[in-house]
């Protein structure tokens, strides 16, 4: 089987017999998202909710508002169909605490729900994550079951 590895920031999409990685999923949020159809799987590393909040936007995966867009229109010239990509994200994490955390702060949260707004828009249904706390995660994506396999050190591995 062939593994690809997404780095902070990057996508790739996959099909059956592949699977993607990622690793060190603190505050950011790895979007998976999956034609069980086609057996096509694609994920996306987003490390920030909206690029329009940044000078430095030319990375479109770093963001969700731009990442989002581009790794569905990735998997459609991949052969999915949009009209049965679903998405599973995991992440979000909350990474440090403070007394008076301000909303600013709350990035993981922030990213999280820019995700699932972007996915919204694109009619894409989250039908499962893992996302919240205040630990890291590792995530494997298999194209051929669209199984995610979501690893940290306060719960091992779980399949969601």
């Amino acid at each position: 089987m062939t593994q690809h590895k997404v780095g902070i920031a990057e996508a790739a999409v996959c099909h059956k017999n592949e699977s993607i990685l990622t690793i060190g999923l603190g505050s950011c949020v790895g979007v998976c998202l999956y034609d069980g159809t086609k057996k096509i799987a694609g994920m996306a590393h987003i490390m920030l909710p909206d690029s329009t909040n940044s000078k430095n936007n030319i990375n479109r995966y770093k963001f969700a508002d731009t990442g989002i867009d581009d790794l569905v229109s990735a998997m459609e010239r991949a052969g999915a169909s949009k009209l049965k990509i679903q998405a599973k994200i995991a992440g979000g994490a909350q990474m440090f605490t403070s007394t008076n955390a301000s909303d600013i702060m709350k990035i993981g949260d922030r990213n999280v729900s820019a995700v699932k707004n972007q996915l919204a828009k694109h009619g894409v249904r989250v039908v499962s994550e893992d996302t919240g706390h205040n630990y890291g995660r590792t995530i494997e994506f298999f194209a051929e079951s669209g199984s995610l396999h979501v690893k940290s050190i306060k719960t091992g591995v779980k399949v969601i």
